[in-house]
């Protein structure tokens, strides 16, 4: 009965070829751009992991007791070599980096900044941090020396120095007395936006922790191969570290990035809506006149004893096998295409310049979109979807004939 059903359906869609080919085509063409915005949603949401944590933010950060609330860069870890050494035995951590930080003015003559100073490691930093490979003029800072500063071009211009220059960093210590520290300007960074050159101001770490009057680290950040598994690697972290220490995310770290991430996903997925609707309401409309068309036909198919649940399956039948072909024709042009944008994205260098930033976060203007195996599944899943649904009205419909009054009209 199944192959019977299935031999008149494929017929029934046969029929009215050019009617076919056009729902197919048009099936297939909201399945491409859906698969298009799903790709770029997919690569955007990679870019923004990669951006935040590549911006000094990391993936992961191991915080003292405390920080979580009050967020003051003078908190300390209870055991920074424990926390080093869980983050670097594992393989899925990339890279692991330990931080000081502490508040400070710098000034030259009458020039003032306030600044959040970081004390770093000079040769795993730059790993981490991409805004200091970008030194524009002078070198990034060396190991082993001391009392060098790598500053953003944003302050060095407030400042009106340049490489070379001496700048005096005061700090107040943990019992309140006012600390200073001279320091030499050895490298200048430009990372295109004012906004990010506005944020860095990196010393080695002995330095930070001389100025602020409390020794020891502040936290270490963590890169990770992939972002996907940041709870499983915080989970194992977590279990490693010495008691008050904690493991933080970067949605808990910068909610900022994650609530713009989730925002622009949701506009993306929205427009997505926006046209699966109108390709259902397209196929709906051509699936009615098709039922409407056949009115007779199914007015006989009752009259013979077909049920309204029969008549159901058959007209699902049919939009299966539009939604098949619309699937296939979907993959064959959508998939070069996708490849294609993974490649070489949608570039916004015309409109935003080399980069751009947000919350200090500094934006890669091209976006790529995500190619994978979930390319299969996700077209076959729209097309079947967004052809069974719209079917539903029609196939209702056609349930609905009354075999006298279909006969009759149809005379």
């Amino acid at each position: 009965m199944i192959w019977v059903a299935s031999r008149y359906a494929g017929r029934s869609v046969r029929r009215n070829a050019r009617r076919t080919v056009l729902a197919i085509v048009g099936i297939a063409v909201g399945c491409v751009l859906a698969l298009l915005m799903e790709s770029l949603n997919r690569g955007r949401g990679e870019l923004f992991a990669r951006v935040g944590a590549t911006s000094g933010v990391g993936h992961l950060r191991i915080v003292p007791a405390g920080w979580p609330v009050r967020r003051d860069p003078g908190l300390r870890l209870a055991d920074a070599n424990a926390a080093l050494a869980a983050a670097r035995a594992r393989r899925d951590v990339l890279r692991a980096a330990p931080r000081t930080r502490a508040d400070v003015l710098l000034a030259v003559g009458t020039h003032v900044v306030p600044i959040e100073m970081v004390g770093v490691d000079p040769e795993i930093e730059p790993h981490l941090f991409r805004y200091v490979r970008r030194v524009e003029q002078g070198r990034y800072l060396n190991a082993g020396e001391s009392n060098t500063l790598v500053l953003g071009r944003t302050i060095a211009e407030r400042l009106s120095i340049t490489v070379d220059d001496e700048v005096v960093a005061t700090a107040v210590d943990p019992h309140g007395d006012i600390q200073s520290a001279l320091f030499r300007v050895v490298g200048i960074v430009s990372t295109g936006s004012e906004d990010a050159d506005a944020t860095v101001c990196q010393v080695p770490q002995a330095d930070v922790e001389r100025l602020s009057g409390s020794a020891g680290t502040g936290e270490v950040s963590l890169v990770l191969a992939d972002y996907r598994q940041a709870d499983v690697v915080r989970a194992a972290l977590a279990a490693r570290i010495a008691s008050g220490d904690r493991v933080m995310t970067m949605t808990e770290l910068a909610p900022e990035i994650e609530g713009h991430f989730r925002q622009d996903a949701a506009s993306a997925r929205f427009v997505s809506l926006v046209i699966l609707l109108i390709v259902v309401l397209g196929v709906a409309s051509a699936q009615l006149a098709a039922v409407l068309e056949r009115r007779r036909e199914f007015a006989v198919l009752s009259a013979l004893g077909m049920s309204a649940a029969g008549m159901v399956k058959l007209v699902v039948q049919e939009a299966v096998i539009l939604g098949t072909a619309a699937g296939l024709l979907a993959l064959t042009v959508g998939v070069p295409m996708v490849w294609r944008l993974a490649r070489t994205g949608l570039d916004f260098r015309r409109y935003v310049g080399s980069a751009y930033a947000f919350q200090g976060v500094l934006f890669d203007p091209v976006i790529l979109g995500d190619f994978g195996f979930w390319i299969v599944p996700y077209v076959f899943i729209v097309a079947m979807g967004a052809t069974i649904v719209a079917s539903l009205y029609p196939a209702w419909y056609a349930a609905r004939t009354d075999p006298a009054v279909a006969l009759r009209v149809a005379q």
